[in-house]
């Protein structure tokens, strides 16, 4: 597929913020007609334990509809759909990368965590993100060195620095695979020095509450692209650190992640990877 160029006026990042907002809405909708009639929605496994629903396709059509209309020409990197650019091929000028339902199953079973998460990129770098928690209404944005904001709440990390008092975010490791013996391992270790972990199910909610201070920190060993590019510029500018467990900045792509507060991120990173 041929790109075409996109106008370099709609680089700037508050009018990338405001196509990922319409974008957002727009899935939000479908979302929440699936709400109502989650009981007869039609869905299939990906994979073992991993699914996808009617919703999640609906919602992501919507979305690329949206931002298509809004930024012509901009590749795209979305989780249920063929993407007209491999993350590993990223061209220069704007690239749009979607989850439209991050926590499907949570979503499925009537569980309230689940969001939008859309991100904006240019010349492969995090210009704009945002994640809209569905069930709340709760609109957590960013844009590069403009902020991270909920609502209209200037976002700030945590201050906690005691591991004792610090509440850690994870993801449960589902897919065939999966390192199982590694995380509970790592789970063991911070099980028994920090105040507790938890594991609500929703990456991009997971990396938004770093950035508000809900969590101390987040880990997770293999997380997807559309996972985790919103709330990576979340953290960031929420005052945040994100890096993969070998303590190199954390890219957008299939990696491993730790976000914390600075205080917490480097006694955080040496525990996972004792």
């Amino acid at each position: 597929m041929t790109l075409q160029p996109t106008n370099p006026d709609s680089h700037a990042p508050d009018r990338l913020l405001d196509a990922l907002r319409a974008a957002a809405a727009a899935a939000a909708e479908v979302i929440r007609d699936g709400e109502r009639r989650r009981a007869t929605l039609v869905w299939r496994e990906k994979s073992a334990t991993d699914f996808v629903s009617e919703i999640d396709m609906t919602a992501e059509a919507r979305i690329i509809e949206v931002l298509s209309a809004r930024v012509p020409g901009a590749a795209i990197l979305a989780e249920e759909t063929a993407s007209t650019l491999a993350p590993e091929r990223r061209a220069q000028g704007v690239t749009f990368v979607i989850d439209p339902l991050d926590g499907t199953t949570n979503f499925l079973h009537g569980v309230l965590e689940y969001a939008v998460s859309i991100a904006a990129l240019v010349d492969d770098e995090l210009i704009a993100g945002v994640v809209l928690h569905v069930p709340r209404d709760e609109w957590y944005t960013a844009t590069r060195g403009g902020g991270a904001w909920c609502d209209g709440r200037r976002l700030a990390v945590s201050a906690i620095d005691a591991p004792d008092r610090a509440l850690i975010a994870t993801g449960f490791p589902f897919k065939g695979g999966d390192d199982v013996d590694r995380y509970l391992g790592q789970m063991k270790r911070l099980m028994t020095h920090t105040a507790g972990l938890r594991r609500p199910g929703s990456a991009s909610l997971d990396l938004a509450g770093v950035a508000c201070g809900r969590f101390d920190g987040f880990w997770e060993n293999g997380l997807a692209p559309w996972d985790i590019a919103a709330g990576l510029l979340l953290v960031r500018e929420a005052g945040g650190l994100v890096t993969t467990l070998d303590g190199a900045p954390c890219p957008v792509a299939h990696t491993s992640v730790v976000a914390a507060n600075p205080a917490m991120h480097t006694w955080l990173l040496g525990k996972l990877g004792e």
